[in-house]
């Protein structure tokens, strides 16, 4: 197994003596983010005013294609940044405001936590009709979603690549066959932060049907403050929340109508910290040098993955074994595991007791979660002391 380590050394040194298992929650930054922030900075004390123009007349298209090499997106200028998913995603909503009828979303109850709070809080308001697929069990998660659009009729569908709260993947062919079922009657979004840069994805077939979102806190480890949407091709939406970057062609005209350009920046926003995308760039583009692929990052944690079962099996612990785990296929699982424990609070204790044994892991509700990198090697020993039934 090759040692990506040396890309590493900076968060490596930072969290030294432990093992950082948060990686599905804040991914290490590789090295080469550190002199991205010195250009960034650079070229703000430069061009200080001007660096707008750098920004979306060079990096931004020059991240866009980095990207859509990466998800085999045919429409680089389809893809739109912001500070965060959430951001893009209710300017997708709002797209679909009318003051004659409530919205219909059709969603899961495993999808990240803004997205939760935000359409519950358009609930109170009756302003959109919710129906919501259980997860759990995992096996037919796709099947259940084509089968309650059928009767539901959604106006937006929107489900994740992987699940935050298991690590349970839809497979490629189930994303492809989501986007076949919904294609003209609905809008799909598929929120793959958790897949983006950990399992091998691609938008060849269904770029076109699909909204996917993503970002650089998780796996591609360029930190916080970046996300992005693919658009489809010919998408004439009218977001209500917008800002003046989705109408840079008329920025000296007079604003006696609200244009929206033919691309990504459609869905764009308005003045944001660039800092993110500059590491992203630093990020992709070392890891194209250095022939890293997504499929090579998977495969890594895969073994990382098996490594950690038999390590389980050599512990035989009574409360984090391997039942405890939430799979639905190992081949094909997200780059974490979640334990189910026996609630939110024994998941805390458990949390602070292996911080406690030098071991970093998060929660999420019932759920205690160990996520894997690239940085990780097969050699680590768990240690599981001061964890019981007992006191739990």
């Amino acid at each position: 197994m090759k040692n990506y380590t040396s890309y590493f050394s900076e968060f490596l040194d930072g969290h030294k003596g432990y093992l950082h298992f948060r990686g599905h929650s804040h991914h290490f930054w590789p090295d080469v983010t550190k002199n991205a922030i010195l250009e960034y900075f650079n070229d703000s004390k430069r061009l200080s005013d001007d660096k707008w123009e750098k920004i979306f007349g060079e990096k931004i298209p020059l991240a866009q294609k980095l990207i859509s090499e990466i998800l085999q997106f045919t429409q680089p200028k389809n893809i739109v940044f912001a500070p965060n998913t959430h951001e893009l995603v209710f300017r997708l909503i709002t797209a679909l405001l009318s003051r004659n009828k409530k919205i219909k979303i059709l969603t899961t109850d495993s999808e990240f936590l803004s997205f939760d709070r935000q359409i519950k809080r358009l609930l109170e308001e009756d302003w959109i009709e919710l129906k919501v697929i259980a997860t759990n069990p995992f096996f037919n998660i796709a099947q259940d979603v084509i089968k309650a659009g059928k009767t539901f009729s959604p106006d937006l569908v929107f489900i994740s690549q992987v699940f935050f709260n298991s690590g349970v993947a839809l497979y490629q062919e189930e994303i492809e066959q989501l986007a076949f079922e919904f294609r003209g009657k609905s809008l799909l979004v598929i929120d793959g932060y958790h897949a983006f840069m950990a399992i091998p994805t691609s938008l060849s077939k269904i770029g076109n049907d699909i909204f996917y979102l993503a970002g650089s806190y998780k796996y591609l480890g360029a930190g916080e403050g970046l996300c992005f949407m693919t658009i489809p091709e010919g998408c004439n939406l009218r977001p209500v929340y917008t800002g003046w970057f989705a109408d840079l062609a008329h920025l000296d005209s007079a604003q006696t109508k609200i244009y929206y350009p033919n691309d990504g920046l459609r869905f764009a926003g308005s003045t944001m910290d660039f800092s993110s995308l500059y590491k992203l760039i630093a990020v992709l583009e070392n890891y194209k040098r250095e022939e890293i692929s997504v499929l090579k990052i998977h495969k890594h944690v895969q073994d990382l993955q098996k490594y950690f079962l038999e390590e389980c099996r050599r512990i035989n612990h009574p409360v984090l074994n391997q039942s405890q785990i939430l799979i639905r296929d190992l081949e094909h699982h997200g780059h974490f595991f979640s334990f189910k424990v026996k609630d939110e609070s024994s998941a805390k204790n458990i949390a602070e007791q292996l911080k406690l044994n030098k071991i970093l892991v998060d929660t999420r509700g019932d759920r205690v979660r160990f996520g894997f990198a690239i940085y990780h090697q097969p050699n680590f020993k768990l240690n599981f002391s001061g964890i019981s039934n007992t006191n739990l």
